[in-house]
């Protein structure tokens, strides 16, 4: 009885590890106690957006398969590199990164800064992925980066997710879409921000045209003048399979299915 006992205390933590992965703790803990998650507004946060260069072509050379495990690499990558940092994974579609510093735990003035040093440390990491079908090739990253207020709030009953709204969001997302290869933009926003401590080497890309915006002033964030996050030997160590045992809950041994049926279980429970 007590064994099995503590085997259900396991699976729930780690049903519990899993949930926080997909929401952020604080959200969790008011959905545990079945409280009502109210939307939040946030005045000052910093929103950062990634795609893959070429993605389509990529994918059309490869099977849907090798697309999953591309994908899986690049991710696995990132999910270690921003654990350094003082930000939130928003979610992943397809081949777009969203990450935001400054919610649901607000950081002051420091959102800028987290997302920046995390962006150049992301461009250092992609280098390092090649494609599983193309072994010689290195996927390219195209980043954009603005600051602003948004708001948060709790999307769904069935399978709810965390979701940022605002024109702030649109705009860290047309710096992306905006972006070149290897560069990361920021908006003039993000600009004013890191500037406020002279950590960062910026340049003026100029005026452009931006899709439901209009001329906009943007910049290429460079690099830090007081370290390099460009490092290839921050990086080239990191290995997807060493890095999928390090997200093992120590001590479980529940199989897969079991994990996937106990957060469903826990997501009925708290909503």
């Amino acid at each position: 009885m007590l064994e099995k006992t503590e085997d259900l205390k396991r699976q729930r933590k780690l049903a519990e590890d899993l949930l926080h992965q997909m929401l952020p703790k604080s959200v969790a803990k008011q959905l545990r106690k079945r409280k009502q998650v109210e939307a939040e507004s946030y005045e000052r946060v910093t929103i950062f957006f990634s795609d893959i260069v070429g993605f389509t072509s990529i994918s059309a050379s490869c099977t849907p398969l090798q697309v999953v495990e591309m994908l899986n690499n690049l991710y696995m990558c990132f999910d270690t590199r921003i654990d350094s940092y003082d930000v939130y994974k928003v979610e992943t579609i397809g081949d777009a990164y969203m990450v935001v510093s400054g919610l649901p735990e607000r950081n002051g003035d420091k959102h800028a800064d987290e997302i920046a040093k995390m962006a150049l440390d992301l461009l250092a990491a992609v280098r390092q992925v090649s494609i599983p079908h193309m072994p010689n090739e290195r996927l390219q990253l195209r980043a954009g980066i603005h600051t602003g207020p948004c708001v948060a709030g709790i999307v769904g009953y069935k399978m709810p997710r965390y979701c940022l709204f605002g024109d702030t969001v649109n705009t860290a997302s047309r710096m992306e879409s905006t972006s070149l290869p290897q560069k990361i933009h920021t908006s003039s926003e993000t600009y004013l921000a890191l500037m406020k401590d002279n950590a960062y080497e910026l340049q003026l890309r100029g005026e452009i045209e931006v899709k439901g915006k209009g001329k906009m002033n943007t910049y290429w964030l460079v690099g830090h003048k007081n370290y390099s996050v460009q490092n290839d030997s921050l990086v080239c160590n990191w290995n997807p399979n060493m890095a999928r045992k390090k997200k093992m809950v120590a001590g479980s041994q529940a199989s897969v299915g079991n994990v996937s049926i106990n957060v469903i279980r826990l997501f009925r429970h708290i909503v």
